[in-house]
Protein backbone atom coordinates (compact mmCIF):
# COMPACT_ATOMS: atom_id res chain seq x y z
CA UNK A 1 0.00 0.00 0.00
CA UNK A 2 1.20 3.51 -0.79
CA UNK A 3 0.50 6.36 1.61
CA UNK A 4 1.14 10.01 1.04
CA UNK A 5 0.24 12.97 3.18
CA UNK A 6 -1.06 16.00 1.34
CA UNK A 7 -1.22 18.94 3.67
CA UNK A 8 -3.04 18.01 5.73
CA UNK A 9 -4.88 14.99 4.30
CA UNK A 10 -3.66 11.38 4.04
CA UNK A 11 -4.12 9.75 0.61
CA UNK A 12 -3.64 6.04 -0.08
CA UNK A 13 -3.44 3.78 -3.11
CA UNK A 14 -2.92 0.10 -3.78
CA UNK A 15 -4.47 -2.93 -5.42
CA UNK A 16 -6.98 -3.45 -2.57
CA UNK A 17 -7.95 0.21 -2.23
CA UNK A 18 -11.31 1.04 -3.79
CA UNK A 19 -11.51 3.22 -6.86
CA UNK A 20 -15.10 4.32 -6.16
CA UNK A 21 -17.82 4.12 -3.54
CA UNK A 22 -20.67 1.67 -4.01
CA UNK A 23 -23.79 3.48 -5.21
CA UNK A 24 -22.36 6.89 -4.35
CA UNK A 25 -20.95 9.40 -6.78
CA UNK A 26 -18.05 11.07 -4.95
CA UNK A 27 -15.36 11.93 -7.49
CA UNK A 28 -13.78 14.44 -5.08
CA UNK A 29 -12.71 11.47 -2.91
CA UNK A 30 -10.56 9.97 -5.69
CA UNK A 31 -7.69 11.37 -7.70
CA UNK A 32 -5.52 9.59 -10.25
CA UNK A 33 -5.71 6.21 -8.48
CA UNK A 34 -5.51 7.67 -4.97
CA UNK A 35 -8.21 7.53 -2.27
CA UNK A 36 -8.50 10.76 -0.31
CA UNK A 37 -9.17 9.37 3.17
CA UNK A 38 -10.39 12.52 4.88
CA UNK A 39 -7.86 11.80 7.64
CA UNK A 40 -4.94 13.88 8.87
CA UNK A 41 -1.87 12.07 10.07
CA UNK A 42 1.85 11.59 10.08
CA UNK A 43 4.24 9.05 8.62
CA UNK A 44 7.32 8.27 10.71
CA UNK A 45 10.81 7.35 9.48
CA UNK A 46 9.91 3.64 9.44
CA UNK A 47 6.79 4.25 7.33
CA UNK A 48 4.22 3.86 10.11
CA UNK A 49 1.12 6.01 9.64
CA UNK A 50 -0.57 7.60 12.63
CA UNK A 51 -4.02 9.10 12.06
CA UNK A 52 -4.34 12.18 14.24
CA UNK A 53 -7.65 13.75 13.20
CA UNK A 54 -10.24 14.12 10.47
CA UNK A 55 -9.42 16.80 7.88
CA UNK A 56 -12.85 18.41 8.39
CA UNK A 57 -12.21 18.69 12.15
CA UNK A 58 -8.71 20.20 12.12
CA UNK A 59 -8.84 23.85 13.14
CA UNK A 60 -6.80 26.32 11.10
CA UNK A 61 -6.17 29.31 13.32
CA UNK A 62 -4.04 32.16 12.07
CA UNK A 63 -2.16 29.84 9.72
CA UNK A 64 -1.47 27.23 12.43
CA UNK A 65 -3.13 23.80 12.56
CA UNK A 66 -4.80 22.67 15.80
CA UNK A 67 -5.78 19.02 16.17
CA UNK A 68 -9.26 18.81 17.67
CA UNK A 69 -8.59 15.23 18.83
CA UNK A 70 -5.35 16.09 20.64
CA UNK A 71 -7.01 19.09 22.28
CA UNK A 72 -10.00 16.95 23.32
CA UNK A 73 -7.68 14.36 24.87
CA UNK A 74 -5.78 17.05 26.76
CA UNK A 75 -9.05 18.48 28.16
CA UNK A 76 -10.38 15.02 29.07
CA UNK A 77 -7.18 14.38 31.05
CA UNK A 78 -8.53 16.83 33.66
CA UNK A 79 -10.08 14.85 36.55
CA UNK A 80 -13.28 16.95 36.53
CA UNK A 81 -14.02 16.32 32.83
CA UNK A 82 -16.03 13.34 31.60
CA UNK A 83 -16.08 14.20 27.88
CA UNK A 84 -14.94 17.04 25.65
CA UNK A 85 -15.52 17.77 22.00
CA UNK A 86 -13.66 20.57 20.24
CA UNK A 87 -14.84 22.26 17.05
CA UNK A 88 -13.53 25.16 15.04
CA UNK A 89 -15.73 28.23 15.05
CA UNK A 90 -15.37 31.40 12.99
CA UNK A 91 -13.12 34.10 14.41
CA UNK A 92 -12.80 37.57 12.87
CA UNK A 93 -9.05 37.79 13.47
CA UNK A 94 -7.76 34.21 13.23
CA UNK A 95 -10.30 32.69 10.76
CA UNK A 96 -11.08 29.86 13.20
CA UNK A 97 -10.59 29.25 16.91
CA UNK A 98 -11.43 26.21 19.03
CA UNK A 99 -14.66 25.98 20.95
CA UNK A 100 -14.40 23.41 23.75
CA UNK A 101 -17.70 21.70 24.60
CA UNK A 102 -17.19 20.07 27.99
CA UNK A 103 -19.24 17.54 29.95
CA UNK A 104 -18.24 17.70 33.63
CA UNK A 105 -17.99 14.53 35.71
CA UNK A 106 -20.99 14.04 38.02
CA UNK A 107 -20.63 16.39 40.98
CA UNK A 108 -17.76 18.36 39.42
CA UNK A 109 -17.92 21.98 38.29
CA UNK A 110 -14.79 22.82 36.31
CA UNK A 111 -14.47 26.41 35.13
CA UNK A 112 -13.07 27.72 31.88
CA UNK A 113 -10.23 29.38 33.81
CA UNK A 114 -9.34 26.14 35.60
CA UNK A 115 -9.28 24.21 32.34
CA UNK A 116 -7.28 26.91 30.54
CA UNK A 117 -4.65 26.80 33.31
CA UNK A 118 -4.60 23.01 33.06
CA UNK A 119 -4.11 23.15 29.28
CA UNK A 120 -1.41 25.82 29.48
CA UNK A 121 0.98 23.14 30.76
CA UNK A 122 0.01 20.58 28.10
CA UNK A 123 -0.53 22.26 24.74
CA UNK A 124 0.82 25.17 22.74
CA UNK A 125 -0.43 28.56 23.89
CA UNK A 126 -2.37 29.20 20.66
CA UNK A 127 -4.27 25.91 21.10
CA UNK A 128 -5.94 27.02 24.35
CA UNK A 129 -9.60 27.88 23.60
CA UNK A 130 -11.07 31.26 24.47
CA UNK A 131 -14.58 29.85 24.02
CA UNK A 132 -16.05 27.17 26.29
CA UNK A 133 -19.48 25.58 26.55
CA UNK A 134 -20.41 23.34 29.46
CA UNK A 135 -23.01 20.84 28.27
CA UNK A 136 -24.91 17.85 29.67
CA UNK A 137 -23.71 15.45 26.97
CA UNK A 138 -21.78 15.45 23.72
CA UNK A 139 -24.17 14.57 20.89
CA UNK A 140 -23.22 11.31 19.15
CA UNK A 141 -23.71 9.94 15.65
CA UNK A 142 -25.46 6.62 15.02
CA UNK A 143 -22.11 4.83 15.44
CA UNK A 144 -21.24 6.59 18.70
CA UNK A 145 -18.78 9.20 17.41
CA UNK A 146 -18.92 12.81 18.57
CA UNK A 147 -21.33 14.68 16.28
CA UNK A 148 -19.22 17.74 15.62
CA UNK A 149 -21.42 18.83 12.72
CA UNK A 150 -24.31 19.17 15.18
CA UNK A 151 -22.15 21.07 17.69
CA UNK A 152 -21.05 23.52 14.96
CA UNK A 153 -24.71 23.98 13.93
CA UNK A 154 -25.80 24.58 17.53
CA UNK A 155 -23.06 27.16 17.94
CA UNK A 156 -24.04 28.92 14.68
CA UNK A 157 -27.70 28.98 15.81
CA UNK A 158 -26.76 30.43 19.20
CA UNK A 159 -28.13 27.31 20.92
CA UNK A 160 -25.01 26.80 23.07
CA UNK A 161 -24.23 28.87 26.15
CA UNK A 162 -20.66 30.00 25.52
CA UNK A 163 -18.23 31.42 28.04
CA UNK A 164 -15.91 33.65 26.04
CA UNK A 165 -13.01 35.66 27.32
CA UNK A 166 -13.26 39.27 26.12
CA UNK A 167 -9.77 39.16 24.59
CA UNK A 168 -10.95 36.44 22.16
CA UNK A 169 -12.03 39.15 19.75
CA UNK A 170 -8.81 41.16 19.83
CA UNK A 171 -5.77 39.13 20.84
CA UNK A 172 -4.30 35.70 21.05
Amino acid sequence: MNVIRFAPEVWTSGPWVTAAYYREDAPEKFHDGWLRTGDVGTVDARGFVQITDRAKDVIKSGGEWISSVELENAIMAHPDVLEAAVVGVPDPRWDERPLACVVPRPGARPSADTLKAFLAQRVARWWVPERWSFIDEVPKTSVGKFDKKLLRARYAEGALTVVEEPAARTAR
